[in-house]
């Protein structure tokens, strides 16, 4: 499919047709050169401006796919001198500056794109079909209520006003406060949904973690020998575990060394263990590596086949445990995956910080009397202007390239 936007788009169809379809509305053309030969018999959509993805005139040429007739026709159309190719994302751009999308909407469009398990997706077009910018519309509004009563107390100091406005304030600034806390509290399980999580092996040389990563992927994915401290550096396996994205990690095994490029795989293990969601601890003896333990990690004693224990064991070499193993690393991350809300990148945790700040020092304000009604005021549209950037009405032109420079043309 060819895609056209702009305010010339029905023009540049109408050099390799004059029969313009009506608009919205799919008909079969057939496209020819200005000499008259035959390019490709195509279906041709046309939409008018306010009623395309972008917001402008745009024009569907859905043809054959061969890499011959596409060119064909985009060799005439960009013959055109009001015509170009589009650049990465523009299309998505344009949405945006007609206020076609919102920048919310635009990045759940991005990750929708690059969605590679069913949560990924169903994340993404949550943000992607508005939830997210529905919310915060809310919280706008409640905002503007809020500084628009505080605003009339002191444009009508010297006067009477019949009702006491501050009670109404203050649930307003209360109920988008908590609700801002609930959505940042889940901001960085949205994130690693977005990205992915990471379950680090780790254990003491020798204990199996290479054969365990074998058999929770399914294939050869590192190398397993009989001599300790074959692994040197970080191997990793991608996974879609229902639905949840889980990078496996294989580290090297931990132990004191004298040898340089075992010594510096050792140090990468212990980093990347650190910063995963989930550790699991391969033990033969009961003695952990000095890597702390938190609540959700995994302890299991390895080599499960050579023990008459069956309780918190796992063998690589055999498959025992390992069934149970991911069912209880799905069980935990589910249960992390259950609190998340829309927010789903650091720019949002920042900006919706920023926007709980401002109403954390209103609220100050205004216990503080009338006379400080003028300053709660102002971060009242402190706290709008942080909640706009979110939905790209203010300050983003610095976030902008970066979006788009992961979107693919045509989109």
């Amino acid at each position: 499919m060819l895609r056209l936007s702009g305010p010339q788009s029905v023009a540049a169809l109408s050099h390799l047709n004059s029969d313009i379809p009506a608009a919205r509305s799919a008909s079969v053309r057939v496209l020819r050169t200005p000499g008259g030969a035959i390019l490709d018999e195509v279906l041709v959509l046309v939409f008018e401006a306010g009623h395309s993805f972008t917001g402008e005139e745009t024009v569907e040429i859905h043809c054959h796919g061969s890499i011959a007739v596409v060119n064909a026709i985009l060799s005439e159309l960009t013959e055109m001198s009001f015509v170009r190719l589009a650049v990465p994302g523009e299309f998505t751009r344009r949405a945006l500056e007609n206020d076609r999308m919102t920048l919310a909407e635009v990045e759940g469009l991005g990750d929708l794109i690059e969605a590679e398990t069913d949560l990924q997706r169903q994340q993404a077009l949550r943000v992607f079909h508005g939830d997210f910018s529905e919310l915060i519309e809310g919280w706008r509004q409640d905002l503007i209520r809020a500084a628009a009563l505080i605003e009339a107390t002191i444009d009508f100091a010297d006067e009477d006003i019949p009702v006491d406005v501050m009670p109404e304030v203050t649930a307003l600034v209360d109920k988008v406060s908590a609700s801002l806390a609930n959505e940042i509290s889940g901001v960085k399980t949205a994130e690693r949904v977005r990205e992915g999580f990471e379950v680090a092996i780790v254990g003491a040389p020798n204990v199996g973690k290479s054969t365990l990563l074998n058999a929770l992927a399914g294939r050869e994915a590192a190398i397993t020998s009989e001599l300790a401290g074959t692994t040197r550096d970080v191997i990793e396996v991608r996974m879609d575990l229902e639905g949840l994205p889980i990078t496996f990690l294989d580290t090297a095994g931990i132990r004191t060394s004298e040898h340089v490029v075992e010594s510096i795989g050792i140090d990468r293990a212990r980093r990347r263990a650190k910063v995963a969601d989930i550790r699991v601890f391969l033990t033969v003896d009961g003695i952990l590596p000095d890597v702390p333990v938190e609540p959700d990690d995994i302890v299991l004693r390895a080599k499960g086949d050579l023990v008459d224990e069956r309780e918190n064991v796992v063998s690589g070499k055999t498959g025992l445990g390992v069934t149970q193993l991911m069912k209880r690393i799905i069980s935990i991350l589910q249960g992390r995956t259950s609190k998340i809300g829309f927010a789903t990148r650091l720019r949002h945790q920042q900006s919706m910080s920023r926007a709980r700040a401002s109403l954390s020092l209103a609220t100050e304000f205004l216990l503080a009397g009338e006379e400080s009604a003028d300053l709660a005021a102002e971060e009242l549209r402190s706290a709008i202007r942080a909640l706009d950037s979110l939905i790209g009405r203010i300050d983003v032109e610095n976030v902008l390239d970066e979006i788009f420079a992961s979107f693919c043309i045509g989109k």
